[in-house]
């Protein structure tokens, strides 16, 4: 099974220099190729014509700065590129957007062939050799080595063939019910919080806040007709901000790493949740921050990962079953039941927390399947 492995890259000021024009120019190249695209209307252009195209133009002097990076770079965004135009056109995803040079992280492809791994440090084309604050595995084969900066480090992630032991499974199938007040509540019982209400959070949110208003009384200040003047103490504050960012991004992964984590490690021969969609959720305006900070998406894609390296089996529930309206005693569905509706009621005398009643259901869900 392929794992990745992600270290923290320790480069010189003039390593840093080249790490940021080879993140500009993977930019520029995906921009490129989603223009191209664009003005062929509905026809798609291939990967390799474009690539060709994109030769012929590094000949000319406006773009003889292409030479300055490795061509491993723009070929392989201009791949990528094309790869989310054909999952737009299978309905997989949305349509392609540009990246924004403000908004968007600064990553790039490093070629397979050219990642050189020594005691500490790594290769990188066309910039050198940089120091890593841990060690890679050497003698390994490497897949999809990509560099990316998170707003304070740069980092390598590569993929890693490694050999994953066969786990020996218990028989329970765990129902999962996911949500906004608990980010898991578990059909035995067990309940996962939400990150997000800890005191961590709410004091870093707080200071974001802060933080960002007093940037935005600085813009106003420093209007000069419809430009602004930027000072030195909006970008240091700009900077606390993006840090800000970092530190709550960090503890909502970490959290979710470590909730997946304890799941999978119940041996479970099959995990059930909800098929949710996230997307119709988030148009709810009273609820669409609490969701997206919840990262669900996230949590069940890191959740699918852990199964398949366990070797446990992960179904989603049709989206239509109502787990949240149907008892988990009788099987009668409460067609009125509100989300305000913490406890679930029955007429058979059964009275339960909603989403413990939830993630039952969806575990008999599952055993029916078996059947």
């Amino acid at each position: 099974m392929i794992l990745a492995s992600r270290v923290r890259l320790k480069p010189t000021l003039e390593q840093e220099k080249q790490l940021w024009k080879s993140a500009g120019t993977a930019r520029w190249a995906y921009n490129w190729t989603l223009a191209k695209q664009q003005e062929r209307g509905g026809k798609f252009i291939s990967h390799e014509d474009l690539r060709k195209e994109l030769t012929i133009l590094k000949q000319t002097e406006d773009y003889a700065w292409l030479f300055e990076v490795s061509n491993n770079i723009v070929k392989q965004a201009v791949k990528d590129a094309c790869e989310a135009f054909k999952r737009f056109f299978k309905k997989q995803a949305k349509c392609p957007r540009f990246k924004s040079r403000k908004k968007s992280k600064p990553a790039f492809y490093n070629d397979t062939e050219k990642l050189k791994v020594k005691d500490g440090i790594v290769l990188i084309e066309k910039v050198g050799w940089i120091a890593t604050a841990e060690l890679l595995p050497m003698n390994v084969k490497y897949s999809n080595p990509r560099v990316s900066f998170d707003g304070k480090y740069w980092y390598l992630a590569v993929g890693i063939e490694r050999e994953v032991p066969k786990v020996e499974l218990t028989n329970v199938t765990l129902g999962i019910d996911i949500g906004v007040k608990e980010l898991a509540v578990r059909s035995d019982g067990e309940r996962h919080k939400n990150i997000n209400k800890i005191k961590a959070v709410r004091k870093t949110k707080k200071r974001l806040r802060r933080l960002q208003r007093s940037v935005s009384r600085k813009y106003e200040m420093n209007k000069e007709g419809s430009r602004f003047a930027k000072t030195s103490n909006m970008i240091k504050q700009e900077k606390q901000i993006r840090l800000l960012h970092r530190r709550l991004a960090n503890i909502r992964n970490n959290h979710i790493h470590q909730v997946t984590n304890s799941i999978v490690k119940t041996k479970p021969s099959k995990i059930v949740i909800e098929d949710l969609n996230v997307r119709g959720m988030m148009k709810n305006r009273h609820l669409s921050k609490a969701i997206a900070e919840q990262k669900l998406h996230d949590f069940k894609i890191k959740l699918r990962y852990k199964c398949e390296k366990y070797g446990i089996a992960l179904v989603e529930a049709d989206r239509w079953y109502p787990s949240s309206k149907m008892c988990s005693r009788c099987g009668d569905i409460k067609k009125d039941l509100k989300l305000s509706d913490r406890v679930y009621t029955c007429s058979c005398g059964l009275q339960i927390d909603r989403d413990l009643n939830a993630s039952i259901n969806l575990a008999n869900y599952g055993l029916q399947l078996t059947m």
